[in-house]
This record gives structure tokens, sequence and C-alpha cells, in this order.
């Protein structure tokens, strides 16, 4: 018969002594145990337990409250009155709170004031972590003690064993022949090596330092011994800022030549540090890179200073200052109050590819843009304010492309109460711009907006909807190119479509009534409910108000019709141009709503231009495909499974031949062994080849442009996989980027090998061709290598040492 006791710690102090009866023996041997719980589950402070790591959680557990009721269960209980030892033996078990501890036998020595768990001890934290060992032995005070035969289990598999673990003066833990691996164990072959393990004869942990030292340390890779270091030192993973260099790293290219790297870290407070990582280069000079990093109580910055002096080696040269090339970066935020908050993101560079040429930023960046903000939301009301400067990164790019805007500030009000049953809001905008070619024009926009939405007894859906607007620009020097009719155009004169603008102020209005109407029919088949939805929209302007060609384009030049904006009131990108006379536009959409929150949707429909002017009839929007009056067909599908698939395709028809125009497709796929992404685009031309001379391809997109991205993964088996990327321009059959790689990667290990290229030619960005060799290791870093081909050896590495 198995005795079992439920007992409390205070229970404890309500025995002045030891009596010769087994119900005494019992409870005093209860007592005991349940101190010898209480101390292996016991701890400091709450910010000590914060510091601690899993290792320590060996000796020092969590605190556990002392009224928390314990549950003994043992064999047989015994109390040796003359030895001062009470002995708990057989399948001996203890619950305290959310702690479990398992053994054959545990002994408390008064006379010795110690405690020992023996034989198959577990012991279960509430974190999910397990301790298995042979032996356990803790002072009775649970400042220090000693395991034998060690093997520790974190909830995220990560196992550590030793021979013997001691506490020492209750801030130092050390572990002899000791072993480290993250790695799972294998199902099939449990004693199989894992994937990579250290083993060190001696493991010190520091708490009060939060250091981590290996003496005579080994790493072994699939059970084989690859490095033997005789000592190294770690922060522990406590730490989170801890100043010291970082993992160094060496790369090699045409360009740069040899590369070599040496990150330092200063962790100067809490709340701010800076890292000092210089690079040194064998044919570019070296590169001073600086990064300080800041929090406050309402936000936090970052300031980024980069800079060398090229092609010279020598910093005390005389000459550095005629070659000296760099950038800031800034960005930040900080909130006002709940509601407000105010920031920046700037970046300065003295050439258009310094970041580029040293590979601070991606060689696909085709454009610099900075700017300062005031920004708020509350209610029903939103306001903004920014400031903005825009420069174009591509040597072909033309004057217009580099701009300040300084400040544009919009706001938004929507009127709590209804008005004439419906939503009432108003909207304005006002701009100050300048353009590098001398353009400058200031701009206040405001507009009311009403909307009501009626549903009858059958579900017919009418919304009709109303507009007023008012404009103000003034200009000066507006000289910016504005592709209004091609019939001044010559070789000698470009631009003469621009020429005729004035300096002054222009005012512009316009007013918008219209209504829209919805019918869904919805029925369901199975697990699926089918919506069918036709739509029908008519909108009336003024048929004319003034030529808009005499106003500088300066945020209307982008226009993509498609299926998302053909119910939009106004199909302008911006408010330099607005649309007028009669339009209708009509439509279908249907969607398949499956219960398991898979979907396929899709939409049709037509614009027409019913009467006045079509200001899409303009030689820079004649590719639209809204130039004429019936517009191109729009159609756009998307599909969504619950796991595995997904597809967004928009495309636009000829609406007299009903030829493909424009498409722009994005998928991606999940499924067994296969991973992949497609993206597809055709874009048609600005303008007509034929229609321009040739003088103004720098500024306008005259041909078609058609691309293709493909990204995919095939898992081999699995832990292998073949990785492969393609990024090609089909109009001009030249591809920009590719690779192909092969990757191992298991629950504790990755390493990638890849060969990359890149054909992308800019200035002095020219293509490159490399190999890459990664690898990682879980909770040690990254580590990354390139290889040039014929030419050398590239790296980076990520990870923390002191």
């Amino acid at each position: 018969m198995r005795a079992t006791v439920i007992l409390l710690r205070n229970m404890c102090r309500a025995l002045p002594g030891l009596g010769a009866s087994y119900l005494q023996r019992l409870s005093v041997a209860a007592c005991v145990l349940s101190l010898s719980v209480c101390a292996l589950v016991a701890t400091n402070d709450r910010a000590r337990a914060q510091a601690q790591t899993d290792l320590e959680q060996i000796v020092q557990a969590p605190e556990v409250s002392s009224s928390d009721p314990m549950l003994l269960q043992a064999d047989e209980l015994i109390y040796e009155n003359n030895n001062s030892r009470v002995t708990a033996q057989g399948n001996v078990e203890v619950y305290y709170g959310d702690y479990t501890l398992l053994a054959d036998r545990i002994v408390y020595d008064r006379n010795a004031n110690t405690l020992a768990a023996e034989g198959n001890v577990r012991m279960k934290d509430p974190n999910g972590a397990v301790i298995t060992a042979n032996d356990l032995t803790l002072t009775d005070d649970f400042r220090d003690g000693f395991v034998d035969a060690l093997k520790f289990v974190t909830q995220d598999d990560t196992r550590i064993t030793a021979q013997s673990a001691s506490r020492e003066a209750g801030n130092v833990t050390v572990f002899e022949k000791g072993m480290f691996t993250p790695c799972r164990v294998c199902r099939e072959n449990p004693d199989k090596a894992p994937t990579w393990r250290i083993r060190a004869g001696k493991i010190t942990h520091k708490r009060d330092e939060a250091k981590i030292a290996f003496n005579n340390a080994t790493f072994d890779f699939f059970g084989v011994p690859v490095l033997w270091v005789p000592y190294f030192q770690t922060a522990d993973p406590t730490v989170k800022r801890k100043s010291g260099f970082l993992v160094p790293s060496y790369s090699h290219s045409n360009q740069l030549g040899s590369t070599i790297q040496v990150p330092y870290y200063f962790a100067l407070s809490d709340h701010y540090d800076f890292t000092f990582a210089p690079m040194w280069t064998e044919k570019a000079g070296t590169l001073l890179l600086g990064d300080w990093r800041q929090r406050t109580a309402n936000g936090g910055f970052n300031l980024e200073l980069a800079g060398v002096f090229d092609n010279v080696n020598d910093l005390s040269s005389p000459a550095l200052g005629d070659d000296f090339r760099g950038s800031i970066k800034t960005k930040g935020r900080f909130a006002l109050d709940p509601y407000y908050s105010w920031g920046w993101d700037v970046l300065l560079e003295t050439d258009e590819t310094f970041r580029r040429f040293y590979n601070l930023d991606s060689r696909l960046r085709t454009d610099r843009i900075s700017q300062v903000y005031l920004e708020g939301l509350r209610g029903r009301n939103y306001f903004s304010t920014r400031f903005y400067n825009t420069e174009s990164l591509l040597f072909t790019d033309e004057e217009f492309s580099e701009a300040v805007v300084y400040p544009i500030i919009d706001y938004d009000y929507i009127v709590d109460s209804p008005i004439v049953g419906g939503e009432l809001s108003f909207n304005s905008n006002t701009m100050v711009f300048s353009s590098a070619d001398g353009t400058d024009s200031n701009r206040f926009i405001m507009e009311a907006r009403w909307r009501r939405q009626m549903v009858d007894g059958i579900g017919q859906v009418f919304t009709p909807f109303g507009r007023l607007r008012g404009d103000v620009y003034s200009l000066d020097n507006p000289g910016i190119l504005e592709l209004g009719g091609t019939e001044d155009v010559t070789v000698d004169n470009p631009v003469a479509i621009a020429s005729n603008r004035d300096n002054g102020t222009i005012w512009r209005g316009n007013a918008v009534a219209g209504l829209e109407y919805r019918y869904p029919f919805v029925t369901s088949t199975g697990n699926v409910t089918h919506t069918i939805e036709p739509i029908g929209q008519i909108i009336a302007r003024p048929d004319a108000i003034g030529d808009q060609q005499e106003i500088p384009n300066e945020d209307a030049l982008s226009l993509v019709f498609d299926d998302t904006i053909l119910f939009d009131i106004d199909k302008f990108s911006g408010y330099d141009r607005i649309e007028t006379g009669t339009r209708a536009n009509v439509g279908i959409g249907y969607t398949a709503q499956l219960v398991s929150g898979g979907y396929a949707r899709a939409v049709f429909g037509q614009s027409y231009q019913v009467a006045g002017d079509n200001e899409f009839d303009n030689t820079f929007y004649q590719n639209s495909g809204l130039s004429t009056s019936n517009s191109d067909y729009v159609t756009g599908v998307y599909i969504q499974t619950v796991r595995g698939f997904s597809l967004t395709g928009q495309a636009r028809f000829d609406q007299d031949s009903f030829d493909m125009v424009r498409t722009d497709l994005g998928s991606s796929l999940n499924y067994g062994p296969v991973q992949a992404r497609v993206n597809y685009a055709k874009v048609p031309g600005t303008i007509e080849p034929s229609d321009v001379t040739p003088n103004l391809t720098n500024v306008v997109n005259a041909d078609d442009a058609e691309e293709i991205l493909l990204a995919g993964a095939l898992a081999i088996t699995d832990e292998w996989w073949l990785l492969g990327n393609l990024r090609y321009d089909i109009s001009d059959s030249q591809t920009i980027t590719d690779g192909l790689g092969l990757r191992y990667q298991d629950d504790c290990f990755k390493i990638d090998v890849t060969y990359q290229r890149s054909f992308i030619e800019d200035q002095d960005i020219e293509p490159d061709e490399r190999f890459v060799f990664t690898f990682a290791l879980k909770h040690l870093g990254e580590y990354t290598t390139s290889l040039d081909a014929g030419s050398g050896t590239s790296g980076s590495a990520t990870g923390f040492l002191d």
C-alpha cells in the first residue's frame, strides 16, 4: 500500500518535536520533503528570475507560493531518529504547484544540512523543461548544490548533458564534461549523433557577469570533430546588449577587391547604442560606417553615417578631399500624444551610386525619397503634413524627376451625424512644389463629398453620391513637359507643347452627381456560397472645365486602368487632373466562398464616356485604355485556398480586337515538396514611338515593357532542397538576375550553396557573378561567404562574441 500525504509548507512549523509514532514520522517526512520541493522551486525576486538562463534552472527554479499544497506519494516513509534522517523510498512522487519531482529515493540529512534525491531523478518545471539525473544534492539553504549525471531538455528540444554540475557561491554554475546541442533526438536511432554539438571539458556560467566560458571545447558535425578551441567566451542568452566585437566579415569582388569588415558594438546605455563597422577594400578605399540607435519614452531614431575616400588607401593623404563619397541615412518616429506623431525618413548621398556600389542598398533601387512628416488620426479626423525630396538614381532620367515638396498637407473630416440620411465628408489638400527643371507650383484644393446607401426589399442596393470641389493653383515658370498633343513636336523643339503656359493663378472647380446600382444574387451549393453581382454606375460632371494642360501634372502621371479602379468616381491617380463629362461604368462580379475559408472572385467590366470632354483623350494617356469613348475591357481574378495556393490576375483587353493589352499576374504555391512564386507583368508604353521624336524616349516609356520573375524551391528529401530564381526582361530579351542553389536544412542547422548573377548596369554599377555559401547554427548565429566567379571569396557573419 502506497503512502500519500497532502500538506502545506507552514505545517512543518506546527510540529514541536519528533515522536516515534508512524503518523508523526509520516508527517515530519512529508514536511521535510515539502521543504525540499519548495527549495527546488524557490527563487529570488522577479528581476533576478528574468536574468536566469535555462542552465541555472537546473539548480534554482522559479518561485512558487508557500501556500500551495503539496502531494507526496511513496511506497515507504522511514524516520531514522539516531541519524536525524528522513527517507522516502520506492517510486517517490512529489507534486507541488506546476512542478513534478520523481525519484527512487529522497533523503534529508539534518546533520549535514543536505537534501539528496537518488536514482532516476526527474523533474519537470512549469516551462516544460525536464531535468534528468542520477543524483541531485542540495544544501539546506538551497544556495549551493550538486547534480550527478545531468541531462537537461528544454521545450524547444535544446539538450544539455554533463557528468556533473555544481553551483558555487550562489552565483557560479560549473558543468564538468558537458555537451550542448539544440538538435532533436533521432526517433528511429536515439543513439545517433546530432547534426552538431559542442563538447567541453568544463562550462562555467557566471550569472553576475552574464558570461558563459567553454574550456577545452570541440565542435562536432554529424558526430565528426571539426574544430577544437582551448577556450572561448560568450555572453549568456539573457544578454540583449553588451559591448564587444561582432563577428567580422570578408568578401572579394571585381569592383572592390578583397574586403574586410570588423564591427565593434558599444552598449552605451539601456536606451541607446552605437556600432562602428569600418570596411577596408582593396580597390575602393576604406569605408567608415557608424550606426547610432536610440529609444526614448515616446519613440526612437537611428542615424547611419557612411563615408569613404575613393581609390585612396592612405587616410593621411592630403588629396583625400577630392574623392570623398558618403551618405547620411536616418529614420525616426515620435508620438506627441495617443493620436498624433511626427518623424522623418531621410537619405542624403554625395552621388547616385555610392550606396549601391558599396552594397549598402540594393542595386535594383532606382530613386531616393526623403520625408519629414506630422500625422494623426483622431475619431473621424485625419491630418497629415509631409515634406518630400525626390531624386532619381538613374543616369538616363531627366531633371523633372528631381523635386522638393514643402509641404503637402492633407486633412479629412467625416461629419458625425447623418446629413440627408447619408455620410458627409470634407477633404482638403495643400501643396508647395518645386522641380529641378525650374517649375514651381502651389495649390489648394477643397472638396465636399456626400453618399447614401439604400437597400430595398428585394436586395437591390442604390447609392446616390455627390461632390463639390474647388482648386486654386499658383504657377511660376511652369516649363515641365506635358504631352497634350504632338503637332508642334519636332527634333528641334521637342517640348513645344509645354511652351504656352503662363505664370499666374489658375482657378478650377467641378461638381459631380451620380448613382451606383448593385443587385447581388446569393445561392449555396454544398459547401460553397455563390454571389453574382451586376454593378452599374452613372457619373455626371460639367462637359469641360477649361484647358487642364495649363496646370503642371505632378501627381497624376501614373495611371493603371484595371478592375480595382473601374468604379472609382475619378480614375486619375492625383489631384492635378480631374475627369469631365458624363461617364458610365458597368461590370459584373462573381464570388465563390468556401466553408473552409478559401474563395475565388472574378470581376469584368467596361467604362463609357457618354458625353463631354474625355480628359484621357490625351497623348500621354493614349495607351491607358480610357482614351476612347468605349474603354478597354478590364478583368480581375483572385483565388485563395486555405493553404497552398494563391493567385492574383489582372488584365486589360482591347475594346475592338479583344487583344490582351496589359497583364499583371502574381501567384504562389506551397504544396508538398514544391514552393514556387511567379510574377508576370506586361505594360504598354506611355506613348506610341511613331507619334513623337526619339528625343523624348528618355522621359517617357515609348516601348512596351514585359517582365517575369520566377522563384522556387523543390524538396528532394526532408532536408535537401533545390533552389532557383530568375528575373527576365522579355521585351529586351535580357536576364536581369538569376540564381541556382542547393540547401540542407534540419531543425538546428542550415546550409546554402548558390550561384547568382546580376546584369544590372548603371554608371559605375557593373554586372556581377558570384557563388554564395551560407550556413546557420541554431542559437549560435549565421555565417555567410560568397565567391565571385574566377575571382575570390567573400563572407559575412552574424552572431555575438564578447
